[in-house]
């Protein structure tokens, strides 16, 4: 099967081309192998140009394939999306202060354009749901995913299925607590000191006056970077109770980063839940993502294979 998949991100689309060997499925914690057959990256501006474009590039691969075809296609998208399949305004990027592209129609632009079903929903839930066929993930009911980079987004995959409600996840603008002494005022322009205004990449860089990779790997900026991650991650343990958190994003994947972050989960949980009790516990709990930087298009690509007829 061939399916086409969308990383749809603030700065560019990846769009792809991917086969899966068989039937991937999540419910035995088993998935089928999976190649990347041709991928175009194309600069995020305006709707009509970026869609315009992926469109072309999927008619041109569609093309190429005939007469098998693709079989759908998946989308993991920016946000905030709207995710009810009942709702006019499905498929939508919504209330996004990118301009240009808030209220844009996106997945039915496409199910109408290629004629394809379309499964649509939020960049971290599709790279989730990636990690649980191909990744780090694999044989899970219960994690989360969270990529600290230019934002901080989080996927929860909860009692078997991607979680959704009132409208997606939204981790990365939960209010942590302060360090003590951090006079740092905070970054996001809605909240000011959420988790992203504390420790996205903008963050760092706002703080210290430096790009993130800027600043060398014992800079201080490390250590308080891992300290919010974990307070929010023990929120995280407390709240949805996940086997385990997958830590990407630029920010996220510094050496060392993932590991300094288990360690102090345990200190801001002070032995409260058994099952994190242990060293060893907490390092199998915050994890690195294995699908690196293809885990954005391949979480499209999984998201497809799940995409209704």
């Amino acid at each position: 099967m061939k399916v086409g998949a969308i990383e749809a991100g603030g700065t560019k689309f990846v769009c792809g081309i991917v086969e899966i060997d068989g039937s991937a499925s999540a419910a035995d914690g088993s998935a089928s192998a999976t190649r990347i057959l041709s991928r175009k990256s194309i600069p995020t501006t305006s709707p009509p140009e970026t869609l315009g474009e992926s469109l072309e590039f999927f008619r041109r691969e569609a093309h190429a394939l005939a007469p098998e075809g693709l079989s759908a296609l998946g989308i993991g998208s920016f946000g905030p999306v709207d995710l009810h399949e009942s709702s006019p305004t499905w498929g939508y990027i919504t209330a996004t202060p990118k301009p240009r592209w808030r209220n844009t129609r996106v997945a039915g632009y496409f199910r109408d354009e290629l004629g394809l079903p379309v499964a649509f929903d939020t960049d971290v839930n599709g790279a989730a749901y990636g990690e649980l066929l191909w990744g780090a993930a694999r044989g899970l009911r219960d994690f989360v995913y969270i990529t600290v980079g230019t934002g901080i987004g989080g996927g929860v995959y909860s009692n078997g299925a991607l979680l959704h409600g009132l409208s997606h996840p939204e981790l990365g603008h939960l209010k942590v607590q302060r360090e003590p002494g951090d006079p740092f005022a905070g970054a996001c322009p809605f909240h000011k000191d959420c988790l992203e205004g504390m420790a996205s990449g903008p963050a760092v860089a706002a703080r210290w006056n430096a790009r993130p990779e800027e600043l060398p790997q014992a800079h201080e900026a490390w250590e308080l970077e891992a300290r919010y991650l974990a307070r929010a991650f023990a929120g995280f343990a407390l709240i949805l109770s996940p086997e385990r958190i997958l830590l990407g994003g630029g920010v996220g994947l510094r050496p060392g980063m993932a590991e300094r972050v288990s360690t102090l989960v345990g200190e801001e949980l002070a032995g409260y839940l058994p099952p994190l009790a242990s060293r060893e516990a907490l390092a199998r709990f915050v994890v690195r993502p294995e699908l690196g930087a293809d885990a954005g298009l391949l979480g499209a690509a999984a998201l497809a294979i799940q995409a209704p007829l």
